[in-house]
């Protein structure tokens, strides 16, 4: 009996940490998103039931339903891009006779090595900047006026894509590049011997044969994505400095009730939607996983 206590009794500070970092704020959290906590009822806080959750998920003016609509839109176009893009510049990063491969390759990574604090802020000022931006002094040299890129919804989405593509294509590359060179030569030489063109090539022999190395490395920039604060937040909704576009995802939007208009109750609502939502995700990919492996 005391054999099979020691394991428990050397894991209990690391199972205690993990209690009270990780499983009480949660439990917290579902216990204020039953409550009308917020700045006005700090202490003198009560049990409201469910509201909070309706108000987020049946009153599509709350701006939950537009923000997870957004949030879902966000996530496909920037995981498809990645996709598509990293795949392309790998195969032309493992052409053969390609010279000065690996300078390019340690080019890529630069935006991947920075701090993504610096990098979001300098495209701010740097890039999209009305008066002294890079890309409304290109056009105005070349005629035209410039653009508020980062003041209307479309625009400033299209604008936080591009960053986001800035900052998280290196990853995909890295894993598609290295997916890539450990494929065989010689299936392509016994393709090429077969008849197989380029196309049929790429479509039959190196998709399938990079997919299990490639299917992690897209959940895990799913889930990434998904849950992407800092771009859509430095960008458009720092307070002091916002832009006036209103692209607001899920992680945004619980954040400004949670700590601009400090509605408690209702922030905690809306994060234990997100939680379910993230593990619902993650039981899905999961199977999926486990099938690609077998």
């Amino acid at each position: 009996m005391k054999k099979k206590l020691v394991p428990y009794l050397y894991s209990f500070p690391s199972l205690l940490t993990i209690g009270v970092i990780v499983l009480f704020p949660i439990i917290y959290t579902g216990y204020i998103s039953f409550t009308n906590m917020s700045i006005y009822h700090w202490f003198d806080f009560s049990f409201i039931g469910a509201q909070n959750y309706k108000k987020a998920v049946l009153i599509f003016d709350s701006g939950f339903l537009p923000a997870l609509l957004r949030t879902l839109l966000w996530t496909v176009i920037n995981v498809v891009l990645q996709l598509v893009i990293a795949f392309l510049i790998s195969l032309g990063l493992n052409a053969e006779g390609l010279k000065l491969k690996n300078l390019y390759k340690t080019l890529l990574m630069f935006p991947w090595a920075m701090p993504g604090y610096v990098t979001i802020l300098l495209w701010r000022m740097g890039m999209f900047n009305t008066e002294f931006g890079l890309l409304n002094q290109w056009l105005k040299s070349m005629g035209f006026s410039g653009v508020s890129w980062l003041s209307s919804n479309s625009i400033a989405f299209a604008a936080c894509v591009a960053v986001n593509l800035w900052l998280a294509l290196p990853f995909m590359i890295m894993i598609i590049d290295g997916a890539l060179q450990s494929i065989d030569k010689t299936y392509y030489e016994s393709a090429r011997i077969e008849g197989a063109g380029f196309g049929a090539q790429i479509t039959k022999l190196t998709v399938p044969l990079i997919r299990p190395v490639v299917a992690p490395a897209v959940i895990l920039t799913t889930f990434t994505t998904f849950k992407q604060f800092d771009i859509v937040f430095l960008l458009t909704q720092q307070q002091g400095a916002k832009t006036g576009a209103d692209i607001h995802t899920i992680i945004t939007y619980a954040y400004e009730k949670a700590f601009i208009t400090n509605n408690y109750g209702y922030s905690s609502a809306i994060s234990i939607i997100i939680f379910a939502i993230l593990i619902v995700l993650s039981v899905i990919t999961r199977k999926d996983i486990r099938e690609e492996g077998t």
